[in-house]
C-alpha cells in the first residue's frame, strides 16, 4: 500500500475484552464504608462542639475529685493549737516559725506534740501564712488528717452479729444524726454516746456536721472511743438497721411515747436526732418506730440536740441498769 513502511501491518480495532488496568479503575471507584457521624468529621461545626465538650468535662473532672476528696485540716494560733493537742487530736504535724518567740503555749505545744510522736517541722511565716490560708497562726499551725469513717450499714451488720453471738454485754445503742450541721454538736453526741455506753454514731454523707477538729475538742478524747460512720442515704440505712432487728426511735418534741415510758430501751437500738430548729425530716420521721419526746417546761420549746441526745442515752442506760440487776 502507497505509504506505508515495507513489513508493517495495520492494527484494526478488536471487539472484546482488550488488555487493560487489570481493574484498578473499578476499585478506585469502590465505595469506602459509611459516612461518618458529622461529631467525627475534623471540618464540621458538630466536630469542633464535641471537641470544647470534652475539654469542659475534662476541666470539671479534677475539681470534683479535689472536692470529694477528703484534705487535712489546719488548726492555727497558739491556743487553739494547745487545746487541740490537750484534747488529743490524731495530727501528724506541728510545723513552728523559724525563730519563734517562745512562750509557755509554744513550749507546751512542743512538749505535747513530742510526747504523742507528732512530726515538727520549722516553716517561715510565708510558708505558714499559706499553709493556714492567711489566718492569724502566731507562729503555730498543727495540721490533722482527714477522719477516717466506717460503713454506716457494715457497722450496723456488725454490731448486730457480735450482739447474736454474745461478744457485747449489752444491746446495741447507736446514735444517727438527721440535719446536724454544727460540728459542736456532733463533738457533744459523741461525747455522751460515750459516756453512757452506746456503740457508734452515724452521720449522713451530705448536709452534715463531719469530724473536725472542732468535733475532736468538743468530744473531749471520745471520739477516738466512739466510731463515727457515714451513710450514703439515711433512710436505706435505717430501713436496714430494722431489718438487722434494730428498733428504729426518733426523737422530737411532738412523740408518740414519753421518753419515761420507753419501754425499748433493753433491744438493740438507734436514736436518731434532727437539728434544733427543724427537727426530725419527714421521711426520717416515717422510716421511725417510735417517735419519742422529752417531756420538758411548756415555757422551753425544744432542747438543744446534743442536749436531747445526752438525756434520752442516761435514761436508755438507767432503764438497762435497772433491768440487768
Amino acid at each position: 500500500m502507497a505509504g506505508q513502511r515495507p513489513g508493517a501491518q495495520r492494527k484494526t480495532p478488536k471487539k472484546g475484552p482488550q488488555v487493560g488496568t487489570g481493574g484498578h479503575g473499578r476499585k478506585a471507584l469502590e465505595g469506602r464504608g459509611p459516612t461518618p457521624k458529622a461529631e467525627d468529621r475534623v471540618y464540621h461545626k458538630a466536630h469542633k462542639a464535641k471537641v470544647l465538650a470534652e475539654r469542659s468535662a475534662a476541666k470539671r473532672a479534677p475539681q470534683r475529685s479535689r472536692r470529694d476528696k477528703p484534705t487535712n485540716e489546719t488548726v492555727a494560733g497558739r491556743n487553739s493549737v494547745v487545746e487541740a493537742l490537750r484534747a488529743g487530736i490524731p495530727a501528724k504535724t506541728l510545723y513552728v516559725a523559724t525563730r519563734i518567740e517562745m512562750d509557755d503555749r509554744v513550749k507546751e505545744a512542743l512538749k505535747l506534740s513530742a510526747e504523742q510522736g507528732i512530726a515538727l517541722l520549722e516553716a517561715s511565716r510565708q510558708e505558714l501564712d499559706r499553709l493556714t490560708d492567711g489566718a492569724v497562726h502566731q507562729g503555730l499551725a498543727l495540721v490533722i488528717p482527714p477522719y477516717e469513717y466506717s460503713d454506716a450499714v457494715e457497722t450496723l451488720d456488725s454490731l448486730a452479729d457480735q450482739w447474736a453471738k454474745g461478744y457485747i454485754p449489752q444491746a446495741p445503742l447507736v446514735v444517727a444524726l438527721d440535719g446536724i450541721t454544727d460540728p459542736r454538736n456532733l463533738g457533744a453526741i459523741i461525747r455522751s454516746v460515750s459516756a453512757f455506753a452506746g456503740h457508734a454514731v452515724i452521720v449522713p454523707e451530705r448536709r452534715s456536721a463531719g469530724v473536725t477538729a472542732t468535733a475532736w475538742k468538743t468530744s473531749a478524747g471520745a471520739a477516738v472511743r466512739v466510731p463515727v460512720a457515714k451513710a450514703s442515704n439515711l433512710n436505706q440505712t435505717l430501713k436496714h438497721a430494722q431489718k438487722r432487728g434494730f428498733f428504729v426511735l426518733g426523737l422530737d418534741g411532738d412523740g408518740d411515747v414519753s421518753l419515761p415510758e420507753l419501754a425499748l430501751a433493753s433491744e438493740p437500738v438507734v436514736l436518731v436526732v434532727g437539728s434544733e430548729g427543724k427537727g426530725l425530716s419527714r421521711l426520717v420521721r416515717e422510716n421511725c418506730d417510735q417517735i419519742v419526746s422529752i417531756p420538758i417546761d411548756s415555757a422551753m420549746e425544744s432542747l438543744n440536740a446534743s442536749m436531747a441526745v445526752g438525756i434520752s442515752l442516761y435514761e436508755v442506760s438507767r432503764r438497762r441498769s435497772t433491768s440487768a440487776s
